[in-house]
């Protein structure tokens, strides 16, 4: 297994540790700052460090011509499972609850566009295809990156100049990674209706 495989097994490897600092409430007792706990400075770390994994392996797997199968369908399967375990944990620790409905909304559009363009990967497996993430779908995902590792330390420091100031930044970095989550979704299933047509046959 190469160097940018083994990166995107080690994002993979870092969704349960993400899970078990969740579990361990001594961290929620720690205040680091306002309202950022130990617990959210830990999964900060641990998601930055993750998602910088997605850069590498991409970067590495071009730079040195090491592309495989494997990688085209792990490497966007991971991001999905990192971003779609941290909007489970902020959802869970109410840092979304205080947006109301429509940020509800947009995380909804999120969770049910990665699981129909994976659905679309499996489909696409079925008959020896693999689809490659887009650049589309990268700048989808470091949006939403952005957007999560802000909402893990309540948009600090917007949050110290005032809750709208951090409510603004909250709704632009939402929609921003919305936008690109449906435009993503929208241009994978143009770009690959043929896929859909070949497993009607």
């Amino acid at each position: 297994m190469n160097l940018p495989n083994k990166l995107t097994i080690a994002r993979m490897l870092s969704i349960p540790l993400i899970i078990i600092v969740s579990l361990i409430p001594f961290f929620r007792t720690v205040i680091i700052f306002e309202n950022v706990n130990l617990e959210d400075l830990i999964i900060l770390v641990i998601f930055c460090l993750s998602s910088l994994t997605d850069y590498l392996d991409g970067h590495i797997a071009r730079k040195y011509n090491l592309v495989t199968n494997f990688g085209k369908f792990m490497d966007p399967l991971a991001d999905k499972l990192l971003v779609l375990t941290a909007l489970i944990w902020l959802i869970e620790r109410g840092k979304m609850s205080a947006f109301g409905i429509g940020l509800g909304f947009c995380v909804t559009i999120i969770l049910a566009r990665e699981f129909a363009v994976t659905g679309l990967r499996l489909i696409a497996a079925t008959n020896q295809n693999v689809i490659a993430a887009s650049k589309m779908g990268k700048s989808k995902t470091v949006s939403q990156m952005i957007m999560i590792i802000f909402m893990i330390i309540n948009c600090y420091p917007f949050s110290f100049i005032g809750g709208a100031s951090r409510d603004i930044v909250t709704i632009i970095l939402v929609s921003v990674a919305t936008i690109l989550t449906i435009i993503s979704g929208i241009d994978y299933f143009i770009k690959n209706k043929e896929v859909l047509k070949e497993n009607n046959k």
